[in-house]
């Protein structure tokens, strides 16, 4: 997680573990709150104006040769009132969500509706499908995405990223990508997903593992740690429980998916987070508009 990220009668987590002793058992429910739900207007943390600045600022530190890639995240926040319960339950069963689910706590909420892994481990198997491209969910969207130089390279970019990451827990010479940019959906948007994947290196532990791929490269942008200075130089409120990593821990498994399309709400209001890659090509309206879309459905998920 990146930045700070502090509700006003509610703080979300950095870490949630559930435990099961003997496998999956029913948790108790939160008490309902029965009055209606209601959503306010959304507020973002900057303007549209402000938004693309930031995306002009990417490019400026591109050209310098500070970094390749950036994703630049943007936040919006909606004041509510009643049982948010059914709500999140319609984001979570939004199409194509492959990590789709609900944490809660005293005061905070966070529901998932993540299509993109972050790590998968199966019989000593290492997997990651960055997301990495997007465009309107239609036959010439997909066209489109497919031909798009900009949409390829920003893709590739960040596919050699993740070689780089799983390389430094794997052994030497396993690391492979054998499906590159292929094309799927995400609610009303199609998306580019790569598989890359290796042989995890013999006494590499949880932790070490997680510090090789966490933050995950399609969140941050390549070289990674420049790009996390660019975030944090950038960004005007942290990503809190977003872009992080939400899924199960087994004692012989691990699969992860990386909190994009991700709600938090906190005792008063609620969070969203969406943004998208920065690359010397990008266009700072367009990259507003794209940011936009991925919010979208959340949003009309979240409507009463």
């Amino acid at each position: 997680m990146i930045g700070a990220f502090e509700g006003a009668r509610g703080v979300t987590p950095d870490i949630v573990a559930v435990v099961y002793e003997r496998g999956p058992q029913h948790l108790p429910e939160p008490e309902a709150d029965h009055t209606r739900w209601m959503l306010g207007p959304w507020q973002a943390s900057w303007t549209r104006r402000e938004h693309a600045d930031a995306v002009l600022e990417v490019r400026a530190a591109i050209a310098r040769g500070d970094v390749y890639q950036v994703t630049i995240v943007g936040h919006a926040s909606a004041t509510y009132t009643g049982d948010p319960s059914a709500a999140l339950a319609r984001v979570v069963a939004m199409p194509g969500a492959r990590y789709g689910g609900v944490l809660h706590g005293q005061g905070w909420a966070i529901a998932c509706a993540s299509p993109e892994t972050l790590l998968e481990l199966r019989h000593g198997r290492l997997i990651t499908r960055p997301i990495k491209g997007t465009a309107p969910a239609t036959v010439q969207g997909a066209a489109d995405l497919r031909s798009s130089l900009k949409e390829r390279a920003e893709h590739i970019m960040i596919v050699d990223l993740e070689r780089n990451d799983l390389a430094r827990v794997a052994v030497t010479g396993s690391v492979r990508w054998p499906r590159l940019f292929a094309v799927r959906r995400w609610s009303n948007l199609w998306q580019a997903e790569s598989d890359i994947e290796a042989k995890l290196r013999p006494g590499v532990g949880l932790a070490e593992l997680l510090r090789a791929v966490c933050p995950g490269g399609s969140v941050t942008g390549a070289p990674k740690l420049a790009a996390l200075a660019q975030i944090a130089r950038l960004e005007p409120v942290g990503r809190g429980p977003s872009m992080g990593a939400f899924g199960w821990i087994g004692p012989d498994f691990l699969d992860l998916g990386l909190t994009i399309r991700t709600v938090a709400i906190d005792g008063e209001r609620v969070h969203l987070w969406a943004g998208g890659g920065i690359t010397i090509d990008s266009d700072p309206l367009s990259e507003v508009a794209e940011a936009e879309a991925k919010a979208a459905p959340i949003r009309a998920a979240l409507r009463p």
